[in-house]
C-alpha cells in the first residue's frame, strides 16, 4: 500500500475526494482521463484509494498527486505503466529511482498545472500576439479558452524557430503528420477499440501512449540521420 492509501485510512483523514471530483481536478490538465482510466491505473497498481463502507473510491491529496505525477509520466515520457509502476515502488521504498534515459520527474509533474488565458501565454512564452495568432492559425496550437503547460512549450519553441527564420506556416504538415500518426495508432488499436467494457478502453489508452511513444524514437532517429547528411 502507498503512503497516499495510508494518509486516506488513517483516522479523522479529511477532504477525501470521490471519482467525480478527481475528475474535475485533474482533466484540465488530462483531458483523456476518464473513470475507466482511473480504475484501470488502480487495477495495475498505481494508486490505492481508500474505499467507504459502501465500496465507493475516495481519493486523498496524495492520490492526488501521485495520479498526477502517473499521468504526466506517461504523457510527456511515453513510459508504459509498468516503468512508472516500478518508479512509483521505488520511491515507495525511500529510494531516488531514476527512469529509462536518465530522466528525472521535474517539479511540474508534481504540481498542478497552470491555466493561462491567450495573453498570459503569450507573455509567458515571449511571444508576440501575431506569433500566437500564426500558430493557432497553422493548428500548431489549437483554439482554446485557456491554456497549459504543453502549449507553452510549444509556443516558446515557436519563438526560438522564428528567429532562424522558421514561421508557423512552415510547419502547416507537422499538422498532418500528427494526424497520419494518429491514424496509424487507431489502425493498432481496432481489436480493443470493438470491445466495449471499461477495462478494454482503459487498455486501448495506454497502448496509445506507447505506441506514440515508439513513434517519436523513429521520428527522432530519422530527424538525427538526416541531419548528420547536413554536415557531409
Amino acid at each position: 500500500m502507498s503512503a497516499s492509501s495510508a494518509q486516506a485510512r488513517a483516522p479523522g483523514a479529511t477532504s477525501l475526494l470521490s471519482i467525480g471530483q478527481v475528475l474535475a481536478r485533474l482533466t484540465p490538465e488530462f483531458p483523456d482521463l476518464t473513470p475507466s482510466k482511473l480504475r484501470f491505473l488502480e487495477e495495475q497498481r498505481l494508486v490505492s484509494p481508500a474505499r467507504t463502507e459502501s465500496g465507493y473510491r475516495k481519493f486523498c491529496a496524495g492520490d492526488l498527486d501521485r495520479l498526477r505525477l502517473v499521468l504526466s509520466m506517461q504523457r510527456d515520457n511515453y513510459l508504459p505503466l509498468k516503468v512508472i509502476r516500478a518508479y512509483l515502488d521505488d520511491l515507495d521504498a525511500g529510494l531516488s529511482p531514476v527512469l529509462p534515459g536518465g530522466v528525472t520527474p521535474g517539479p511540474s509533474m508534481l504540481t498542478t498545472a497552470r491555466r493561462l488565458s491567450r495573453d498570459e501565454l503569450a507573455r509567458e512564452a515571449g511571444a508576440s500576439a501575431s506569433l500566437l495568432h500564426d500558430a493557432v492559425s497553422a493548428s500548431i496550437i489549437l483554439p482554446a479558452d485557456v491554456y497549459g503547460d504543453d502549449a507553452l512549450s510549444v509556443l516558446r519553441a515557436l519563438v526560438e524557430l522564428q528567429r532562424s527564420g522558421i514561421e508557423p506556416r512552415h510547419l502547416r504538415s507537422f499538422r498532418g503528420a500528427a494526424e497520419r500518426e494518429l491514424g496509424l495508432i487507431e489502425s493498432a488499436l481496432v481489436p480493443l477499440s470493438r470491445r466495449k467494457d471499461a477495462s478494454s478502453r482503459a487498455k486501448a489508452a495506454e497502448m496509445a501512449v506507447e505506441i506514440a511513444g515508439q513513434l517519436e524514437v523513429i521520428r527522432g532517429s530519422l530527424i538525427r540521420s538526416a541531419l548528420g547528411r547536413l554536415t557531409k
